[in-house]
């Protein structure tokens, strides 16, 4: 048995997946095996991954037309045969220590979980910064989401951890099998951090998440609802678990407000009072059924919620003003910008780190 299977679900991302997989085969951990899911492309991202499985007979891949992000992953788990699971964007590419000091502690720990901090890297520059998600205040001692809630108010990132395969498969996670790939590793984030018993986090970053590839799935505004679904999955877990839903309730409520909004931004502008018809809807079901409580209002003003539920063509106006808010901002990044979290503090001029300290 691999210790770790590494899941990389693949679909026309041929300008970047020899550096990912060179970061892979060059583990330090050597017993693992890595598992190409190819969904269907029509670039040579299958010519790439054959040419590296000749020469590396860790290599398995799964070929298959197009099904979807939650489709591909779903066989990754299925075919994998390792103690643990991690998975890799093609568009990512990981540091050669990451699965061994990621194993290492979670072995240690006999956990469920071991999730990493990671580095958000920007193509054109080649710059760097390390993201700062995960608090050292949090960071290397065994926890839960019972325990302490706050582990769930972090970043899906689910391509930063390592998952025990009996953990997934004794409690039957896995992911939605909606078309595409937008947001399906919401559901399965929220899945795995409230039922397992045993998660450790590091503040140590492992991998470099590309944020400037166009063709990512979070760009894409196709898929105007695939949000809702992952949120509806979510809201069935509570329903049929009242523990869970009792300390995870209100979290999962203020996630699902922003994430609503940050989906609203980015959607096309002509699908906007469509999906706030939609966002509306399924909140005022949360508003009469009691759910909003006093730690959603300290995030959210009733005025605001007030507006969503009774006045959705001005919602709408404060939704486009906030994507013009966004574009200033970004304008003043590019020139200057302060990054400070509990990890690290940086200094940017000119999109340039000029000083960081840890």
């Amino acid at each position: 048995m691999p210790k770790v299977s590494i899941l990389i679900p693949i679909y026309n991302v041929e300008k970047y997946l020899a550096e990912c997989l060179e970061s892979i085969v060059k583990q330090t951990l050597t017993d693992i095996e890595i598992i190409c899911i190819n969904d269907g492309s029509t670039d040579s991202s299958l010519e790439i991954i054959e040419e590296y499985a000749q020469q590396d007979s860790r290599i398995k891949i799964i070929d298959k037309p197009n099904s979807g992000y939650g489709a591909s992953m779903n066989l990754g788990i299925s075919a994998a045969t390792g103690e643990y699971i991690g998975i890799v964007e093609p568009d990512d590419f990981v540091k050669h220590e990451m699965y061994s000091k990621l194993y290492e502690i979670a072995k240690k720990n006999d956990a469920d979980v071991v999730k990493s901090d990671f580095y958000e890297f920007h193509t054109a520059s080649k710059t760097s910064r390390k993201s700062g998600k995960i608090s050292r205040f949090i960071a290397n001692r065994v926890i839960n989401a019972k325990e302490e809630p706050k582990i769930l108010k972090i970043m899906p990132s689910i391509w930063s951890g390592i998952y025990k395969k009996s953990f997934l498969v004794k409690n039957n996670i896995c992911f939605l099998e909606t078309a595409g790939a937008s947001y399906q590793d919401t559901s399965f984030a929220f899945k795995v951090m409230t039922l397992a018993k045993k998660v450790v986090l590091t503040s140590k970053a492992y991998v470099y998440y590309r944020l400037d590839n166009e063709n990512s799935s979070v760009k894409s505004s196709d898929k105007v609802y695939a949000i809702c679904d992952e949120y509806a999955e979510i809201t069935k877990l509570l329903d049929k678990n009242p523990t869970i839903k009792e300390f995870a309730s209100d979290i999962k409520l203020i996630k699902e407000y922003s994430a609503y909004v940050w989906n609203a931004k980015r959607i096309d502008c002509e699908k906007l009072e469509e999906f706030v018809e939609e966002f509306s809807k399924i909140f005022r079901k949360y508003y009469e059924n009691n759910e909003l409580k006093k730690d959603f209002y300290k995030k959210y003003t009733k005025k605001e919620i007030d507006l969503l539920l009774n006045n959705k063509k001005e919602f709408c106006e404060s939704i486009k003003k906030l994507i013009e808010e966004d574009k200033q901002k970004q304008k003043r990044r590019k020139n200057f910008s302060i990054h400070v979290n509990s990890s690290r503090l940086s200094v940017l001029i000119a999109g340039k780190e000029i000083m960081r300290r840890k």
